[in-house]
């Protein structure tokens, strides 16, 4: 299984100097490489009635119908995929993590989970993503969480990678499954000891009186087990893996005539035109 690495930060070093003010970092492609984004300004005429007409002169720089980037960036083809989404991620997964070594993003495995209990009412959340293989893509959380209770009564779940800094996203539809004990506990000693103890401390989703009856709730289990001593796993607590069914790559092209390629389950390979695609993958291309 591929391992997706946390993410610490250093302590700030001490009598550091004044910060100056720099300039905001470029945005890049995949590679790191700095690339323009030719955004519609104040400037851009826009549609009214069938006619263009230039935009007021006062424009409010917070005004969302204002806001949109123009994506330079690269082609996506057919020719490009791999044989299956696992790797074809896998690929993309090695691009946004060099461009987060340029700072160009801050967490490349972050994705918004989207769920729906029996009513359908949707939910989403940020959750970190901790493996994927072939078999699915991994998280762990609290089952006991609004999340972890909608998807045990609705395992469809979707996932999605958001790496707008380099016009590129990733959508998986699938089913959760929960992972074996052993797995999660392996990943659960992994983490920093004072995750563990949080993984006691806070019932995830529920409502808490106040800020400092978190922080009890943590002193306490933090006093039960100091640093240096192993921390159970909570029995509420686990993996979940996500068995795709679908897989939407998406990149950003100019004139929003983005490129769309999704894998679904089932193909026989090789549909759409995806040369090189794996048994038991169909590839479509979707209209932007």
């Amino acid at each position: 299984m591929f391992r997706v690495r946390e993410h610490r930060e250093e302590p700030a070093a001490a009598n550091t100097p004044e910060r100056r003010e720099t300039p905001a970092p470029r945005e890049r492609d995949a590679s790191g490489e700095p690339y323009e984004r030719h955004g519609g300004g104040p400037d851009e005429p826009r549609e009214r009635g069938g006619r263009r007409e230039p935009r007021d002169e006062a424009v409010r720089p917070d005004d969302p119908a204002n806001m949109r980037e123009q994506y330079r960036v690269g082609t996506f083809d057919q020719a490009d995929l791999a044989e299956d989404p696992y790797e074809q991620f896998a690929r993309w997964f090695a691009d946004v993590v060099r461009a987060a070594g340029t700072g160009v993003i801050a967490e490349p495995n972050a994705m918004v989970v989207s769920t729906a209990g029996a009513g359908g009412v949707p939910s989403s959340r940020t959750v970190l993503l901790k493996g994927y293989d072939r078999r699915g893509f991994v998280f762990f959380s609290n089952h006991g969480s609004r999340k972890g209770r909608e998807l045990a009564a609705n395992p469809h779940v979707s996932l999605l990678f958001p790496w707008h800094p380099i016009a590129r996203q990733v959508i998986v539809g699938g089913r959760a499954e929960r992972v074996p004990e052993a797995e999660t506990a392996a990943y659960f000693h992994s983490r920093p000891h004072a995750s563990q103890v949080a993984a006691w401390a806070s019932e995830q989703s529920r409502v808490v009186e106040s800020r400092a009856v978190l922080e009890e709730s943590y002193a306490e289990r933090a006093a039960r087990w100091p640093q240096g001593s192993q921390v159970p796993v909570p029995p509420y607590w686990g993996g979940y893996r996500v068995v795709a069914a679908s897989v939407e790559f998406w990149q950003g092209r100019e004139n929003r005539l983005h490129d769309r390629l999704r894998y679904v389950a089932g193909g026989a390979g090789g549909a759409g035109g995806a040369g090189g695609v794996g048994e038991g993958w169909a590839v479509e291309r979707l209209a932007p």
